[in-house]
This record gives structure tokens, sequence and C-alpha cells, in this order.
């Protein structure tokens, strides 16, 4: 008998694998030729399921293509870095104690950086 807890994949891998999929095609994607680049042996239904699950969370949108869907990236791997911590901040009552926290964690680096970002540096 397989210990099946030892053989999960860790979370949000398939998810990232998906998408890295998704950001290498440069276009329009369906489910099956999502499925045929990505380096796990998945089922095509998991791959759609995947991107369902992608597509709820507002990492991917997709547009009627052949007999169902096509999926294509929202953002690259850095927006949707910033799209989730926009939605965690979102989930807080108080925006500016999370704000307070979040800065006074951040590396003398980060800290410069954002600075030179709320400056309007733009780099």
């Amino acid at each position: 008998m397989t210990d099946s807890a030892s053989e999960r994949r860790p979370a949000g891998e398939l998810e990232a694998s998906v998408l890295a999929a998704l950001w290498a095609a440069g276009k329009p994607q369906s489910a099956a030729q999502i499925r045929a680049v990505l380096p796990q042996p998945l089922a095509r239904t998991t791959v759609a399921t995947l991107l369902s699950r992608l597509h709820e969370k507002g990492a991917v949108d997709r547009r009627p293509g052949g007999r169902g869907f096509v999926y294509f990236p929202i953002a690259d791997s850095h927006g949707l870095t910033a799209r989730r911590m926009h939605r965690e901040l979102d989930q807080d009552g108080d925006r500016s104690i999370v704000l307070a926290r979040f800065v006074a964690g951040l590396s003398p680096d980060d800290e410069a950086k954002l600075r030179r970002l709320l400056e309007g540096d733009g780099r």
C-alpha cells in the first residue's frame, strides 16, 4: 500500500505549471494544448479543472474556442503576485495597520525601493 500523503504535490504546484505553460505559449490555449506541454502526465479533465479554478481566482481569462474554451493569463507572474497582495489587503478591516506591519517587516533595501516608487521614480 502506498502512502498517498507522501505522493501529493505541493499546493499550487500544478496551477503554477499551468500558468507557466500559458505564459510560454504567448497565445490562448485549450486544456488539451496545455496538457500536451506539461511535464506531469495529467488527464485533460484535470487540466480543465485547474484552468477553471485559475479563472475563478482571476489569474486567467477565457473565451470560447473549439469545443470549449481557450485560456490566457491576465498578467505576468509579477502582476499576479501584486493581485494576491491586493486580495490579502482587502481581507482585513484595517488597511493602515496591515500596511504599517508590512512596511515594518521590509528590509532596508526593499523599504528604499518602496520609497522610490511612492515618490514617483517608478523603478
